[in-house]
């Protein structure tokens, strides 16, 4: 199967490496805005460049979309309408009414699509999801969730990210409903500027803390920060009638005790997504390879993005405008 990559950026260049190994791909295009850079990329990995998107997809069998957000709507219906099996990074487009139609077109087309959400792809969130499914778990008492990224990003990004929760939080969205197997129903948030004014500039905080309770009535609270001076920490822990269990908390985790004869951390904290989700990038290439060749459903699908971007949305109206959100409230 040959896959075209459009963008060879950060990550698009990490896709590339990744699809030059994936089982199943034995060709690779790539092309990219600065088509220098998509030859760079398509010589490291034994790929060749097409220096449109036109001609990258008009050679490929599937497709992996890898460039900037504002790219990602044009570029899934371009695919789309080819017949071409797509993966995308999230989010599918830059705002809610873009996502509703995009994924509506993607639904229409009845072509196989999968969006980028790879933490499902991750074992400790698959073992959480397990135990939740199983029952093992059992009753469904409580969650925390923690996203802190290393470092903020560049100024530049900040005005296209579309905010906090829309660009980061998304994927603890996800996750929260792929493990519990229950949507969100309402959520109260709040945030500011805590170490970085620029934020402010655009609108934008950089530490936030979000309630939620779903449908079913767990409950959950969740804090997120644009800098952790430790590293990228990213854990979720599940408080349940017969078990309770954390993804994420292990000796490479950016916390330290201060407890009296607790050792320091044994080893290097996460620096970054790239290499703490690392395996789980790769594994969700695999399945979409799967997905591409009719073997298998799509395990992420537009409308899983779109239920993810809803809840950001809501979180982010909440900061705003200081209440609870009903998801209610979102258009769906």
């Amino acid at each position: 199967m040959k896959i075209a990559l459009i963008g060879a950026g950060r990550i698009g260049h990490f896709h590339a490496h990744l699809l030059s190994t994936t089982p199943g791909v034995d060709g690779l295009i790539v092309a990219d805005p600065v088509p220098e850079r998509a030859d760079e990329v398509a010589k490291e990995v034994g790929g060749v460049a097409a220096h449109t998107v036109d001609a990258a997809l008009d050679a490929a069998d599937a497709v992996v979309i890898a460039a900037a957000t504002p790219a990602h709507a044009d570029l899934i219906r371009a695919s789309i309408a080819r017949g071409l099996p797509t993966f995308c990074e999230k989010p599918l487009a830059e705002d809610l009414p873009a996502t509703l139609a995009v994924a509506e077109a993607i639904e229409r087309s009845g072509v196989a699509f999968q969006l980028g959400f790879q933490r499902r792809f991750d074992p400790a969130y698959g073992e959480a999801r397990r135990l939740v499914e199983s029952g093992e778990l059992g009753t469904l008492y409580a969650f925390r969730l923690a996203g802190h990224d290393p470092a903020p990003p560049p100024e530049s990004y900040i005005p296209q990210s579309g905010g906090l929760f829309r660009d980061f939080s998304i994927h603890d969205f996800d996750i929260l409903r792929w493990v519990t197997g229950s949507e969100v129903a309402e959520v109260y948030a709040d945030g500011g500027v805590r170490g970085f004014p620029v934020f402010a500039k655009y609108a934008d905080v950089d530490t936030a803390v979000v309630t939620l309770r779903m449908d079913d009535g767990a409950l959950g609270v969740m804090t997120v920060a644009r800098h952790d001076p430790l590293g990228y920490d990213i854990r979720a822990e599940f408080f349940g009638s017969r078990d309770s269990i954390s993804v994420g908390l292990g000796p490479r985790t950016p916390i330290r005790s201060v407890e009296p004869g607790v050792p320091p951390l044994p080893g290097p904290a996460w620096p970054n997504f790239l290499e703490r989700f690392g395996a789980a990038y790769a594994a969700e290439l695999v399945a979409f390879v799967r997905v591409a060749k009719g073997v298998e459903a799509s395990p992420c699908t537009a409308r899983d993005g779109l239920h993810a971007l809803r809840i950001a949305e809501a979180a982010t109206r909440s900061v705003v405008e200081h209440r609870i959100v009903r998801l209610e409230e979102i258009p769906a």
